[in-house]
Parts: C-alpha cells; sequence; structure tokens
C-alpha cells in the first residue's frame, strides 16, 4: 500500500526553490560577467511599457527563413537615463568583498530624499583622494546610480537606487571611467548596442497564495465518495517520521520571485517615444516620454515593473554580430 501504480514526473521544478517572495520589488543582480573590453558600465533599468510584435530579417545563418521576414514577439522597456550619484570602492576580504570607500556628488537629486536621509554637505574632492591613496586595495568599483521617473511616463517620483558594476580595464582606469561619470547622467546607448545580447532581471507578477494545482501542476484527484477529504490536493504527504521531505508540492506563495531570463536580444534602441507610442498611449502604462528599448521574447513583472539589463553571463555562441533589420513594428 502507498505505492502509486504508474510513474510520473514530478511536480514541478526544484530548480525555482525557494518559492518566496522576492525581498525587495526591486531585483538585485547577484553576479557580474567578466568583460574584456575598456571600461564600462555593465548594466542598465527600465520600466516595462508592454509587448507587442515586430516584423525583423531572421539574420541567423543556420535559421531556416534565413533572409526572409519573420514575426517575432517583442517587450518595450523604456529607460530613462540614470543620474550616477556616487562612486564605491570594495576591497577583498576572507569573507567576501566589503565596502572600503565611496564618495557622493554634492549637490545629489532632490528626490533621493524619498529614499534615504541625503548629507547636507559632502566633501567630494577628499574622497576622492582617499579612494586614490588606496588604490592598491581596490578590488572593484560600482557606481551607484538613481533612476529618474519623471523623465518616464509613469506618473512616479520616487526613485530606486541600485550599484552597477564597472567591468573591464584595469583598476585604474575604471577610477577615471568613474570619476567622468560622477554627477552626469547615462542614457542606454552609453551601455548597449542595438544587436547585443543582455540579461533580463526582474521580479514577477505576484499571485499570491495558491494550492498545489496552480502551483505545481498536481492531478486532480477523482470525485468519488472515498475522496470527500478533498480533489484539488496530493494525495499523500509521505510519512511523518522522520518528517515530511521538503520536496513534497504544498501549497504557498505563488510569483513575486526575482527571476533572471538569459539571452535577450536587443532589436532596436529608440530616440523618442512619439514614434512608437500608439494613440492614447500604451494600456495600463501610458506614453513613452524619452528612449526605450525593443527586446525580443517577454520580460518577467507586469507593466510598469523596474526591469534591469545585465550584460550577458553566458552568451550564445555563433550569434550574428550585425545590426537586425527591423521592419516593422506593430502599435
Amino acid at each position: 500500500m502507498g505505492h502509486r501504480r504508474t510513474n510520473a514526473p514530478r511536480r514541478g521544478s526544484l530548480g525555482f526553490r525557494p518559492r518566496a517572495r522576492a525581498a525587495s520589488i526591486v531585483a538585485r543582480i547577484r553576479s557580474w560577467p567578466e568583460v574584456e573590453e575598456g571600461p564600462r558600465l555593465l548594466a542598465f533599468a527600465g520600466y516595462k511599457v508592454g509587448m507587442t510584435h515586430a516584423v525583423v530579417v531572421e539574420d541567423w545563418p543556420r535559421a531556416p527563413l534565413y533572409g526572409r521576414e519573420v514575426i517575432k514577439p517583442v517587450s518595450i522597456i523604456e529607460t530613462p537615463p540614470l543620474y550616477v550619484c556616487a562612486i564605491r570602492a570594495y576591497k577583498r576580504t576572507y569573507d567576501g568583498l566589503k565596502s572600503l570607500s565611496e564618495a557622493w556628488v554634492e549637490s545629489p537629486p532632490k528626490d533621493l530624499e524619498r529614499v534615504f536621509t541625503v548629507p547636507e554637505k559632502f566633501n567630494v574632492d577628499s574622497a576622492l583622494r582617499k579612494i586614490e591613496s588606496k588604490l592598491n586595495e581596490v578590488a572593484e568599483f560600482r557606481l551607484i546610480v538613481s533612476c529618474q521617473p519623471r523623465k518616464a511616463g509613469i506618473r512616479k517620483k520616487k526613485p530606486e537606487v541600485f550599484e552597477v558594476k564597472i567591468g573591464g580595464g584595469s583598476i585604474e582606469e575604471q577610477f577615471e571611467y568613474a570619476k567622468k561619470l560622477l554627477g552626469n547622467e547615462v542614457s542606454i546607448k552609453d551601455v548597449f548596442t542595438e544587436g547585443q545580447y543582455v540579461d533580463v532581471i526582474s521580479v514577477t507578477k505576484g499571485r499570491g497564495f495558491q494550492g498545489v494545482v496552480k502551483r505545481f501542476g498536481v492531478k486532480i484527484l477523482p470525485r468519488w465518495h472515498k475522496h470527500r477529504k478533498g480533489h484539488r490536493r496530493i494525495g499523500s504527504i509521505g510519512p511523518a517520521h522522520p518528517g515530511v521531505m521538503w520536496t513534497i508540492p504544498r501549497a504557498g506563495q505563488l510569483g513575486f520571485h526575482q527571476r533572471t531570463e538569459y539571452n535577450k536580444r536587443i532589436l532596436k534602441i529608440g530616440e523618442s517615444g512619439d514614434e512608437i507610442t500608439p494613440k492614447g498611449g500604451f494600456m495600463h502604462y501610458g506614453v513613452i516620454k524619452g528612449q526605450y528599448v525593443v527586446l525580443e521574447g517577454s520580460v518577467p513583472g507586469p507593466i510598469k515593473r523596474l526591469v534591469k539589463l545585465r550584460y550577458p553571463i553566458r552568451p550564445p555562441e555563433n550569434a550574428p554580430k550585425t545590426r537586425p533589420r527591423v521592419v516593422y513594428i506593430h502599435v
């Protein structure tokens, strides 16, 4: 007794455990790739606008429809420029990376007060000299950047503040690169180019507390008299001793998980949202005010969710190097 008569695959992938709520609505980039080119920012961020479809000329040489027009689903992300608030230097210790020093701009934007208490005075020159005197201890540099939602079409004031690593080049070159960007704006074209592949990191749609049928896709039990205790449940959770295994499907949180989707191709980087915004604006979003990015495929998260774009950590082999030819974008 207790053994099922037929075989079946396990319910739900263990690769997505734990299925808990994300710690923050803003996704955190936990790993960074290594790049060979000179110093550059390795990530950018924008707000999800929605999805549509585009007609693109297939440029993968081994594709069956190579050289012909194909229809592909695309996601639109509005990418207002990021403001560089500070430079942070990290040193490597036996316990991982630790903050060594940082230098903030003297007059940061007022909207930062909605996030944390902004110091009234900050001697940026003294902080930069302190970092320069400890360059031999620095393992990597990161920029503390702030989004500018006022320049987007989402009707929001409170910005998101996060770190972006500087990759490529030597530590000295990275420091000079960071000093040039401190207190200035960075646009999407300063980081990525059309045709490049990026990793998309975001927090998915939250679906609340759900049962095992929707959460893991288990089979609904037959509706006969011996199943009077329920149908949308699992038949057995296993022995009580030594304990119920954590791999058993149970009800719980579904959605609002941080997810990373690899190798999304940038089909277009637009300068003005007027060329792509439909009459009346995008549903549930509004009007795109500035620069935007058209990505091939879907993007996790609901509309208006902050989406981070990162250099690919495992780029595809034999990917086309040419700029994609977009014939038409439906709006």
